[in-house]
């Protein structure tokens, strides 16, 4: 059984096959976990209780997935959530992220892989908490998740190098770096890179 000081992760999905599934990978592997069957209730929860990470199925009866990102209002939201999708959903899947959710699962998925990713975005919750880049003209436009992109893009990370350290698929990564150059107003990853060094060296121009 989990203990009381493992992370804590909240599953939130219609189907209870994969919330047993899911809350028995989890719980073995140290986990504190909170299944829920509907977003409401998953809602209300998080009110008093934050987890530290989040998976969310897209599909549910009430209200959907991207719904429940709307109301979460996730570019504020402590935790990382993941959305999970069957094959058919990856462009709702990219609608969740650009809602702010940091990556898709797609069913069926690899227990082991999902617990690394989870690991991996809890991670690099953990290594942000408390530091502060240079501050560059557009910078609190950017989620949480699109600077961890960014740090990776701008230190020279192809998409697949950055989505590795990340836990996030190179997909992922492209989906992040569009709404990045979109927000920032740049015109290509060179203008990206100029706009942040440009910043953190102090120059201007």
């Amino acid at each position: 059984m989990a203990d009381s000081d493992g992370p804590s992760i909240f599953i939130v999905d219609d189907d209870p096959s994969v919330r047993d599934a899911l809350s028995v990978v989890f719980d073995v592997e140290g986990f504190t976990v909170v299944s829920f069957e509907n977003g409401d209730d998953f809602l209300e929860a998080v009110k008093t209780t934050p987890p530290d990470c989040v998976l969310l199925d897209v599909h549910m009866p009430g209200r959907s997935g991207l719904e429940i990102l709307k109301a979460l209002d996730v570019g504020t939201f402590p935790a990382p959530v993941f959305v999970i999708s069957g094959q058919g959903d990856i462009p709702m899947a990219v609608n969740a992220i650009k809602l702010g959710a940091i990556d898709f699962i797609e069913k069926p998925f690899d227990a082991d892989t999902v617990v690394g990713r989870v690991r991996d975005a809890i991670a690099t919750k953990s290594a942000r908490s408390g530091h502060h880049e240079h501050d560059f003209p557009g910078a609190d436009l950017l989620t949480p998740r699109e600077r961890d992109v960014l740090r990776e893009i701008t230190a020279g990370a192809s998409n697949k190098e950055a989505g590795r350290r990340l836990g996030i698929s190179p997909r992922t990564i492209e989906v992040h770096r569009a709404r990045i150059m979109e927000k920032l107003g740049a015109r290509n990853a060179a203008d990206l890179v100029r706009i942040v060094l440009t910043a953190s060296t102090g120059e201007h121009g």
